[in-house]
């Protein structure tokens, strides 16, 4: 399994519908860790996007993942990039590969 970082970033004037989309968002989301998918997930502060971080088989597979949010069904993510990501120190680097 690989780490991934990735990062949101919302739609000019979405605000209404993330407010909208939010309770939806949040319990799509809300099962990943139980499966072992996400790791950490939250807003920026300014308000402008997430930061979201996976673990997956591949990049194809996490993009399949991706397509199921309700922000993403409901145009709330303006652009989404995926990096693969080799944590090294901290609590997350024990799912490094």
């Amino acid at each position: 399994m690989t780490v991934f970082a990735v990062e949101y970033v919302y739609a000019a004037d979405s605000g209404a519908i993330r407010d909208e989309t939010r309770p939806a968002h949040r319990a799509w989301l809300s099962d990943l860790p139980d499966e072992g998918a996400l790791l950490a997930s939250g807003p920026y502060g300014d308000g402008a996007g997430a930061l979201l971080i996976f673990k997956s088989r591949d990049e194809a597979e996490l993009t399949d993942l991706l397509k199921q949010d309700p922000f993403a069904d409901a145009g709330a993510i303006a652009g989404i990039r995926t990096t693969e990501w080799s944590p090294i120190i901290g609590l997350l680097s024990e799912h490094a590969s």
